[in-house]
């Protein structure tokens, strides 16, 4: 009954993802329930994916990837493909999948992808490509790399040690390098001829990065304000050394406005000449030496210099002083029902209320820049303000009386891990490193990364790192995991097996090769390729020394068999990866995976006997 029982709910599993129409992580986790309900899976059981180290690994990955992103290492790599592929897409497509089969040669296949996806997407938007144009393809070459060294897939080692377990040599470091070799140029040549006809072509919402950005070259450009910034330096006279700014009373005496103010070292700690930036408010205090940032018309500017004995500096790049790791701005729509329309900023209270500078009001296309406290604000009015980050952040919630536009917190990351590339590079080789000499777990040095990439400020913070991970391909990977304990409970694999390998038994060695790569190819589509690689390696073992032949042929054929995921989105969790950063639908993988199959199983049927004979 419980064998029935899996069989069809892998079924509607199967169905519900072809049918696009319900999501996929909620898919899995409704197959997880249907386990649990029917008595097929414990609780515990069904749960273990959620502690599963790839699941883990796949979180810290997303962490990773996001830090080469958000420090623009990911776009250097990517201007780096661009300049050697020059203006041929074909060249760069063959490029990246070349470099992502080498790269993974030495990683697992998941790490390839989620390392490689955010450089992918990068290139894609550089050259006004649809992202889905490469990023199956990313999935299959690196689901192909795991064929080129020992330690590029779990299926590898899983074989190596059955091998061992029953007395045979283990599988060396480049043993089945041939294989992967053969079968990653051979997907290449498949992929190239296919990518313009089977592969999906068009841009959805998740792909696109061509949202609304408040970069601060264009704020200088449309609020007008490259003529309304300046820089001053307090002097040792001045009369407003130690006073507060409320005491000076500014926008009402001068029409100016106070943005930021840069000190000194802070007081105290004199051992390094080191600087910080302040957003300027009521109760900020001046120093000696400070250097204020000043909006405001040049006329009232010198007045205010000269009553109070200030030095006017030149405002060297007034686009970028507006932001800094601490302090940015953000354009601000009043609602409809807003209780600030028809209030002057002066009533509203503006500064005191949220703790930000009104810099400008833009009103149909008017930018007032003058006398904002005495501005009465209206509907329809698009604000821009100024301030520390977390503030502006704060701001985003009130959705009562105003409504940010834009992604503010986006840009305070891209801000705050400005020309940290090389630190972000430095932390994926290292993790790289790692992995290859094997000093911890993959999912351990793969935690070190993440972290280090949070702890350098190559990301902003942990809810930077957490808002960077996608939690639907995290979901459907532990959820579907526990799909093989279900199926090796009830014997259903088993069942299968043997009703396969007592058919072609009679073919000899050969057929039973072809029995066992159809099989493990079949299963590998619905489970993850560690799974099926425990299930079918001691059946294939079993066969192979049951009919006198060659362990190695089998074990190998299962090895690539187990990797050969590519008709469905959930055949592997680099398949899921890719799932919704390329807004691909299940027929998707299933027009471009089945044919690739069919193809690698007719080349490894002639390689792997070819190169390890029976």
């Amino acid at each position: 009954m419980q064998l029935t029982l899996t069989f069809v709910i892998l079924a509607v599993t199967i169905l519900l993802f072809m049918t696009n129409r319900v999501r996929g992580d909620l898919v899995a986790v409704m197959a997880l329930l249907a386990f649990v309900i029917f008595g097929i899976l414990t609780p515990a059981e069904a749960l273990a994916g959620f502690s599963n180290s790839v699941v883990i690994m796949i979180a810290a990955l997303f962490v990773v990837g996001a830090g080469i992103l958000r420090t623009g290492l990911a776009g250097m790599a990517g201007n780096l493909l661009l300049k050697w592929s020059g203006d041929s897409e074909l060249k760069l497509f063959v490029l990246l999948l070349i470099i992502v089969a080498t790269v993974g040669a030495f990683m697992s296949n998941t790490g390839t992808v989620a390392l490689m996806l955010p450089i992918v997407v990068s290139i894609a938007m550089s050259i006004k490509v649809s992202p889905s144009k490469f990023l199956i393809p990313l999935s299959y070459i690196a689901s192909m790399s795991g064929l080129m060294t020992l330690i590029a897939s779990p299926p590898n080692l899983i074989v190596s040690q059955i091998l061992v377990d029953n007395g045979y040599a283990k599988l060396g470091f480049f043993t089945i390098t041939p294989i992967g070799i053969i079968a990653t140029i051979t997907a290449i040549i498949y992929l190239v001829l296919v990518r313009n006809t089977l592969l999906p072509n068009e841009k959805n919402s998740t792909q696109s990065d061509a949202g609304y950005k408040l970069s601060p070259k264009r704020i200088v450009r449309e609020y007008h304000l490259q003529d309304k910034l300046f820089r001053i330096i307090v002097r040792e006279d001045s009369a407003i050394i130690d006073h507060p700014l409320a005491d000076l009373k500014l926008p009402a005496t001068y029409h100016i406005c106070i943005m930021k103010i840069k000190r000194g070292a802070i007081e105290g700690i004199n051992l390094l000449p080191m600087t910080y930036q302040e957003m300027a408010g009521p109760t900020s205090i001046i120093h000696l030496h400070d250097e204020l940032y000043v909006q405001g018309i040049l006329e009232d500017v010198e007045r205010f210099a000269a009553d109070f004995n200030l030095q006017m500096e030149p405002f060297e790049d007034d686009a970028q002083e507006l932001v800094s790791k601490k302090i940015g701005v953000a354009e601000v729509l009043l609602t409809p029902q807003s209780r600030l329309i028809g209030e002057t900023v002066r009533q509203i209270g503006f500064r005191e209320k949220y703790n930000l500078n009104i810099l400008g009001i833009n009103r149909k296309g008017d930018y007032l820049l003058e006398n904002m406290a005495q501005q009465k604000l209206r509907f329809g009015d698009a604000i821009l303000v100024q301030g520390a980050w977390d503030e502006i952040d704060l701001l985003s919630s009130e959705t009562q009386d105003v409504v940010v536009i834009g992604q503010p917190r986006e840009h305070a990351g891209v801000v705050a891990a400005t020309g940290k590339a090389p630190i972000a590079g430095a932390i994926m080789l290292l993790m790289i490193g790692l992995m290859v000499f094997e000093v911890f777990d993959a999912v351990i040095s793969v935690l070190i990364g993440g972290v280090l990439m949070i702890i350098t400020g190559c990301l902003r913070n942990m809810d930077d790192a957490y808002g960077k991970m996608n939690f639907e391909s995290i979901v459907l990977v532990a959820a579907m995991l526990p799909m093989a304990t279900a199926l090796q409970k009830t014997g259903g694999m088993v069942i299968l097996s043997d009703g396969i390998i007592s058919a072609l038994g009679g073919y000899g060695p050969y057929g039973v090769l072809v029995g066992v790569y159809l099989l493990t190819v079949v299963f590998g589509q619905f489970v993850s390729n560690t799974a099926t690689a425990v299930l079918f390696a001691p059946i294939a073992m079993t066969a192979a020394l049951t009919m006198n032949a060659n362990p190695y042929t089998f074990m190998i054929a299962v090895a690539a068999a187990a990797g050969m995921a590519f008709a469905t989105p959930i055949a592997s969790p680099t398949n899921s990866l890719v799932l919704t950063a390329g807004g691909y639908k299940f027929m998707d993988f299933v027009k471009v995976g089945v044919p690739l199959q069919i193809i690698m199983f007719i080349v490894m049927m002639i390689v792997v006997p070819l190169l390890f004979p029976f």
